[in-house]
Formats: structure tokens, C-alpha cells, sequence
């Protein structure tokens, strides 16, 4: 029989119905995977954000602090430390007058070293055993080796050893005065080193803290007149003037005065802030966050007490209610004047519009809930929202993404 050759058959199927398959597919898995996962695509938590606006412009610091000052001041004599916290009738320092002058403790330290040398000369004469100044001179010495091991890098506290010291040589000296009462040499220097003291007393004046506060020996001069009772008078351009540069004129009684110190207070201090946006409008009352750019960075909050705006220039007057120290020294500086809230952010596809209105569907288990939402602002993919009616949303609740 004769067999025929034919052609292999040809497949059924075609290259569209081929990619029409695999949609299909791919579509089933889709699904299967989206029905079995329904969190991963389908759902979102509703977060926290901040939200604000910021406005710019340049400040000038007001403290709540009092200058000290003194007339004919020759030399100063520090006790207290520089922006330690002081208490009223502390001794703050001791101011030498005009008719004080560097003879007068010449003259005094020459008295002492007379008083020194005869001490070493009844020493040297002295034949008895004196077991009590023994032990008190091994104290000095003890305590000067301390010393002398700090500054070399041993752990301690550097003051403290220094009045330790000051203690026992103290206690030496009252005990050579007490020894030695009955030479009448050395009770005569000791007559002339009293006399001598209170003569340069007579022209020494001790300061002693009169209000509790943080004191201050540096002074840049505008204390007396931009203060707590008066910044509310200067106008901005008055303001402009002096954060360029131009301090105050001091009174007729306060010229030729020197500053010696101050002290500044810390209830709450002030400052006054040129907006750069004229259009800006701060409402009395009102609490914003004041970054002030320093050697060292400061953000606080402060209250709006009162706005001005002349010539052009907008003057915010702002109150400060936090530890004055980060700006003990700063006057003048660059500020941002900041409005932050806090706001709930949804995914934008979260945005469900419903008869007009814009809204988010709650999913509670099986009984979604569209509830009105007012966008606030859009920043990219993200929605930050308020409920219409409040109380509906909060933090954490989960949203349907469409």
C-alpha cells in the first residue's frame, strides 16, 4: 500500500491566546495571594506627624538681670565664680577705689615677709622639741603635695585642696602668733600688717549679692537699658539699631560708672524678633517654638506678648519661661519662629471620596465605616487629615487603600 507523507500538525494554540493564559494566571495568583494576605496591599495604619510652618528673621535677647556697677574702680577681687548660681548676701567680690594703689600691698606683702623671716629665725634658735608644730607642718606639706598631684593629672578637686591648704597654713600661722606672743618684735610687724590691712580695707568696697540669680562678669552694656521692665518700649526700628550694633546711651548718673558685675535671673527672660515676612500675623498668646542660632544651638518655647509693625518692619515681642543659661551671653543672632502640630497621615490612595465629600474607610473587622476627613496638606504620596466630626480617628486605627 502506498503510505502518503503529511505534514506534523500544527499546534492549536496561538501566541495571543498564549499571553491571554498567562494574564490569567497570573491574575489567579494575584488574587489567591492578595485574598490569603489581605493586609499587604489592601490596608494601612493611620501615623503621627508634625506639620507646621516656620517664619525667619533676627533676635535680640532680653534677660531678667540687674548690672552692678562702681565709680574710681582700680582693680576687682573675684570670690564668686563665673555663672554660679547666687544667693542673697553672697559675696559676689571686692573692689579696690581710687585711692587704692599697687604701693599699699607692696608695702603689706613686705610686712609679711619680714614676719616670715623672724618666724624662721625663733625656728632656727629653738632647742625643745615641739611635737604640735611638727604635725602642723607636715600638714602643709601634705596638702601641697596634693595639690601638686592634681595639676599633674590625679584625679581630685582642684578647689577643695586649695582651701584644705589655706586651712592648715592658717592653723600653722595662729599657732607661730600664740608661740611666740611674748617677742615684741615680731607682735610689732604683726601690729604693722594689721594697720596695713585696714588701710587698704578703707578703700575696699565688698559687694554682696542682693537678688538670687546667676552672676555674670562680662558686660556688653546694654543691661541698663534692655531689660525685662523696658523692652516693651522700643519700637522696631529702635530694635533694628541695636542688633546692628548700637547699644543704648546710659544716664547722666551711669556714665563713668564701670560695670563690675550682674546678675541675671531665672524666672523667664525675653526676646525681640524682626520678621522678615512682613505678612506674617502672630495672635497674642499664642505659643510657638523659638530656635535662636548661637554658639550653641537653642530651641525653647516661647509665648507671643505683643506685635508691632513700622516702616516696613514687623517687631514680635516674645516671652521665655525655661533655664536662662544657653543664652547668659547672647545678644543678638538669626532665629526661626515655628507653628507645629500634630496631625494624623494617611497613604493619598487612602482618600476615598463619597457623595462629594473626602473621607477614609475605617475596616473593623467586617463593617467598614467611611468617615469625612478634611485634608490639611498633601506632601507627596501622604495625606495629613482631621476628622470632620472629631473623635472618629485616631492613631493606629487601620484604612482601606484604593
Amino acid at each position: 500500500m502506498y503510505n502518503q507523507y503529511r505534514p506534523p500538525r500544527k499546534s492549536s494554540f496561538s501566541l495571543g491566546q498564549m499571553l491571554f493564559v498567562l494574564a490569567v494566571v497570573a491574575f489567579a495568583g494575584y488574587f489567591i495571594y492578595n485574598t490569603l494576605n489581605p493586609q499587604t496591599l489592601r490596608y494601612a495604619q493611620i501615623v503621627s506627624d508634625t506639620i507646621g510652618s516656620s517664619q525667619f528673621g533676627d533676635a535680640l535677647v532680653v534677660r531678667n538681670e540687674v548690672p552692678y556697677d562702681a565709680e574710681g574702680v582700680t582693680s576687682i577681687d573675684y570670690v564668686a565664680e563665673e555663672g554660679s548660681m547666687l544667693y542673697r548676701t553672697d559675696t559676689v567680690c571686692y573692689v579696690y577705689s581710687s585711692g587704692y594703689n599697687q604701693k599699699e600691698m607692696t608695702t603689706l606683702q613686705n610686712f609679711r615677709d619680714q614676719i616670715k623671716q623672724k618666724h624662721m629665725q625663733l625656728l632656727d634658735a629653738q632647742i625643745s622639741y615641739d611635737q604640735r608644730l611638727i604635725r602642723l607642718e607636715a600638714e602643709v606639706l601634705d596638702r601641697a603635695k596634693e595639690i601638686r598631684q592634681l595639676v599633674q593629672g590625679a584625679a581630685g578637686n582642684m578647689a577643695n585642696q586649695e582651701r584644705m591648704l589655706d586651712a592648715t597654713m592658717t592653723a600653722r600661722q595662729n599657732y607661730l602668733r600664740q608661740k611666740y606672743a611674748d617677742d615684741q618684735s615680731l607682735s610689732r610687724l604683726y601690729d604693722e600688717e594689721e594697720g596695713q590691712l585696714v588701710r587698704i580695707e578703707s578703700w575696699t568696697k565688698q559687694y554682696n549679692a542682693t537678688t538670687e540669680g546667676i552672676v555674670s562678669f562680662y558686660s556688653d552694656g546694654y543691661e541698663y537699658a534692655l531689660n525685662s521692665s523696658d523692652y516693651m518700649k522700643f519700637t522696631p526700628q529702635e530694635v533694628r539699631s541695636m542688633i546692628a550694633g548700637n547699644i543704648p546711651e546710659k544716664t547722666t548718673t551711669q556714665k563713668g560708672r564701670m560695670t563690675i558685675f550682674r546678675v541675671v535671673r531665672q524666672n523667664a527672660w525675653y526676646v525681640l524678633m524682626l520678621i522678615r515676612d512682613s505678612a506674617f500675623s502672630p495672635v497674642d498668646g499664642q505659643s510657638y517654638k523659638l530656635h535662636l542660632s548661637g554658639f550653641d544651638d537653642t530651641v525653647v518655647d516661647a509665648t507671643v506678648v505683643s506685635s508691632t509693625r513700622s516702616g516696613g518692619e514687623l517687631l514680635v515681642r516674645l516671652e521665655v519661661h525655661s533655664d536662662v543659661r544657653p543664652v547668659l551671653y547672647l545678644r543678638a543672632c538669626e532665629a526661626e519662629l515655628g507653628e507645629y502640630v500634630n496631625s494624623m497621615v494617611v497613604p493619598l490612595n487612602a482618600i476615598y471620596k463619597h457623595e462629594g465629600a473626602d473621607g477614609v474607610v475605617i475596616v473593623n473587622g467586617d463593617s467598614p465605616l467611611f468617615v469625612p476627613v478634611r485634608i490639611v496638606r498633601q506632601d507627596g504620596n501622604r495625606a495629613f487629615i482631621e476628622a470632620i466630626q472629631p473623635g472618629l480617628l485616631y492613631v493606629g486605627q487601620n484604612v482601606r487603600l484604593f
